[in-house]
């Protein structure tokens, strides 16, 4: 009995002139495996490739997210730095707003928002400040600052604007720029060394010649020679304040001539009883000497 030899398949490699190069015989099924393997790679490879470009695509898709996040967090941050700016200039408010409501006292001011209070927790916050807030609280809490400062600015100009005439009329700024050399109030007398007396102004040291500054619109009531104070002015300012100016040089202003403030009203000097040049600066209110430093504000 005799046995069926396996059916074969011949490869041939040929030139492309048709020209018969190489003829492998091979069995069927060792052609169908190669056949069936070759299929299979490239169906792993077509796989791999479309991978390959989703993981490309995903990849620059990332990229893109993280330049734009990037992109947003640097418009976060130059709004977090001008909220910064913006309530750094409100607190320059805060500090403006109190300066102009000193002078007229507690009672003339905008409302005190709370009473005194202690500082035994001080430590514990600044050591834990707690969460960062976020940009839209951020937002909120700046917004109502503005709102409370500019209620307050508003209410401060309407004070303003009613007692703006009286305040215009206040000798607020220094006559002559100069060492004060004697303060208002007692001292001992320059002319005895064992006596004391009361000195109702502002001795401001200059030199001879020097230009005095009236520091307050007004007219002028008196200007000529004083027995103590050689050669003197006095400036009616209104609503019962004066200010006299003595040891002058000379009066470069007249009688009943009206002046403003920042005119130059006469000369500093060294006349009537004086030891040296000097300007003798008072203020008088309803004919008392007062302290002119509770006016001067420039």
């Amino acid at each position: 009995m005799s046995s069926r030899s396996p059916e074969r398949v011949h490869v041939v490699i040929e030139r492309t002139d048709g020209s018969r190069i190489v003829r492998l015989p091979a069995p069927r099924w060792l052609v169908s495996v190669a056949v069936g393997i070759g299929g299979l790679a490239l169906v792993a490879a077509g796989a791999l490739y479309t991978d390959y470009v989703a993981l490309k695509q995903q990849r620059e898709q990332f990229a893109a997210l993280e330049t734009r996040l990037l992109e947003q967090q640097q418009v976060i941050d130059g709004f977090q730095q001008r909220v910064s700016r913006v309530r750094a200039e409100v607190d320059s408010w805060r500090d403006l707003r109190e300066k102009i409501w000193q002078p007229f006292g507690p009672d003339a001011g905008a409302p005190v928002r709370s009473t005194g209070v202690g500082g035994g927790t001080a430590t514990r916050h600044l050591e834990n400040p707690g969460p960062r807030l976020s940009i839209l609280d951020e937002l909120d809490q700046l917004t109502a600052v503005v709102t409370e400062e500019g209620d307050s600015l508003r209410t401060l100009e309407r004070f303003i604007g009613k007692a703006g005439k009286v305040l215009a009329s206040l000798p607020s700024r220094w006559p002559v720029r100069g060492p004060v050399n004697s303060d208002f109030g007692g001292r001992s007398s320059p002319w005895s060394s064992s006596s004391s007396e009361f000195h109702g102004g502002l001795d401001i040291g200059a030199t001879r010649g020097t230009a005095v500054i009236a520091p307050a619109p007004g007219t002028v009531v008196f200007a000529g020679q004083h027995a103590e104070y050689g050669v003197a002015l006095v400036i009616d300012h209104g609503n019962d304040i004066k200010t006299l100016y003595g040891h002058l040089t000379k009066v470069t202003v007249a009688q009943d001539q009206k002046v403003q403030r920042g005119q130059p009203v006469g000369l500093t000097g060294n006349t009537g009883r004086s030891s040296g040049p000097h300007l003798h600066y008072e203020i008088q209110v309803k004919g008392q000497a007062v302290n002119p430093r509770s006016y001067l504000w420039d």
